[in-house]
């Protein structure tokens, strides 16, 4: 059976692991037993993703990543260079914590920046957008944007990746897919109908 995704030369590929098909994975990379990746996803240089990991469909991860048993990311989540995900809240050397890691779900369509920092048992919204450097310390909303450490809300995001500024009765339209949405109590939703 041949394989349909591509792994470069320099890649370790594990035994037990599912690659979905047109994914690509490159320079450097481990891909350990036990992990899922949907179809068309991209893994730069140096990515590691651990046992029991899930990426959906069409998951972008840049340079320098390392997704630790515990994490799932659903489809289309782009994940900038040099971020990091952590699965032990209270890490030390001389304590053995196998099999205490966090759970950590990045939804549907959410980006994180180049070297922001994911603390784990927190939740990523669908299309949220976490800024570059940024050190997310609780769950993050849909379509919120955070920046900052400790990250800070200071914004909604489109699906297309623009701010969205909301008028007065709590409508906003992404300024590249013309998309509408609403905020009320707190919570965005974009308009289907």
């Amino acid at each position: 059976m041949t394989k349909e995704y591509f792994a470069h030369e320099t890649a370790f590929i594990d035994e037990g692991c599912e690659i979905g098909k047109g994914s690509k994975i490159w320079h450097f990379s481990h891909i350990m037993g036990d992990s899922k990746l949907g179809e068309n996803c991209n893994l730069g240089q140096n990515v590691v993703v651990s046992t029991g990991v899930v990426l959906g469909n069409n998951v972008k991860v840049q340079n320098n990543v390392s997704i630790y048993t515990g994490v799932v990311c659903e489809d289309d989540v782009f994940l900038g260079p040099s971020m990091v995900f952590t699965n032990i809240t209270n890490p030390r050397s001389a304590v053995v914590r196998r099999g205490q890691y966090s759970r950590t779900i990045v939804k549907k369509g959410a980006s994180i920046g180049a070297n922001a920092t994911i603390v784990c048992g927190h939740d990523i919204g669908e299309f949220a957008f976490i800024g570059a450097g940024a050190v997310v310390t609780r769950s993050v909303p849909a379509y919120a944007l955070v920046v900052g450490n400790p990250a800070k809300q200071v914004g909604w995001m489109s699906e297309y990746g623009h701010r969205l500024n909301f008028d007065v009765s709590g409508f906003a339209a992404c300024p590249e897919s013309q998309e509408r949405y609403q905020i009320q109590d707190g919570i965005v939703r974009k308009i289907t109908d």
